[in-house]
């Protein structure tokens, strides 16, 4: 998932829940037939939030099934890399973890 991508359902996400908690604070003062109304809106909202979230978990589950079959198609071509890069990624971690 693009990090553009990330940012725009992370800006939605809570667009929506702040639209919602904004109605439901509205429909506890309001009574009778505007407070049904507006508790509809805020579940309608809570609604999309959770379908944008479930959208936005299935593309990342999408996604990094796709890295990792790119991953392996690599390791599997280029065994002796795959250990060159992970030794050398290991390495600097370890450099960088006991630094102080």
């Amino acid at each position: 998932m693009p990090t553009s991508s990330i940012k725009t359902v992370r800006h939605d996400m809570s667009t929506l829940v702040r639209d919602a908690q904004a109605l439901f604070r509205e429909a506890t003062s309001a009574s009778g037939e505007r407070a049904d109304e507006l508790r509809h809106k805020g579940l309608m909202l809570l609604d999309a939030a959770m379908e944008k979230a479930q959208d936005a978990q299935v593309i990342a589950v999408e996604t990094s099934k796709e890295v990792a079959h790119q991953t392996d198609f690599f390791v599997r071509a280029n065994p002796w890399r795959a250990v060159a890069i992970s030794a050398g990624v290991g390495l600097l971690a370890g450099l960088l973890l006991s630094r102080k």
